[in-house]
């Protein structure tokens, strides 16, 4: 997915989501088959105290992160499931919902697309820089490569290929065009 498609994506969540759901914008991450929306709520003790309480606000006395991302997700939940209907209609990909809270990191759906084996988006994104980089030929040979050589150290170097992939594209849209 382009860049730009990926920015519309995230301009129309933004444009959609309750501003009063996490403590600042959401991060939506937008790959071929799934866009994930997560976000941040407050952590117990960090309470806004004007923040409404049925979209799972305030803390309750003793509530743990846990409880808290479980009242969040039974409380937002029909709003959701409709943002994701407009959302998958308009964009052609499931949608996936999670929250961070105090620690915590709960996604609540997951989208799992058979490559060689079902893989979550940021494992599928992994793969796709290898193919987009010609490190791998497909997502197979990516994934073999990946299992081989990556490791616990995979991400720096990921990040750096994808921003050469960024000034490559730079590079491609100042050149000469053929008219």
């Amino acid at each position: 997915m382009s860049d730009e498609s990926a920015a519309e994506v995230r301009e129309w969540f933004a444009g959609k989501l309750p501003g009063d759901w996490f403590t600042g914008p959401a991060e939506v991450a937008v790959d071929r088959e799934e866009i994930t929306v997560t976000g941040t709520l407050p952590a117990p003790g960090d309470d806004d105290p004007d923040q409404d309480e049925a979209e799972g606000g305030n803390a309750r006395p003793g509530e743990s992160p846990e409880a808290r991302v479980r009242r969040f997700r039974e409380a937002t939940r029909s709003h959701r499931v409709e943002i994701a209907k407009e959302a998958e209609a308009r964009f052609g990909r499931k949608v996936s919902w999670g929250a961070h809270c105090g620690g915590r990191n709960e996604m609540f759906t997951t989208l799992s697309v058979p490559v060689m084996t079902r893989l979550r988006q940021s494992e599928r994104r992994v793969l796709d820089t290898l193919v987009d980089a010609g490190a791998a030929r497909s997502r197979s040979d990516a994934l073999a490569w990946c299992v081989r050589l990556t490791g616990e150290h995979a991400e720096p170097w990921l990040a750096e290929l994808r921003d050469a992939l960024r000034r490559v594209e730079e590079v491609r849209e100042r050149g000469p065009r053929a008219d």
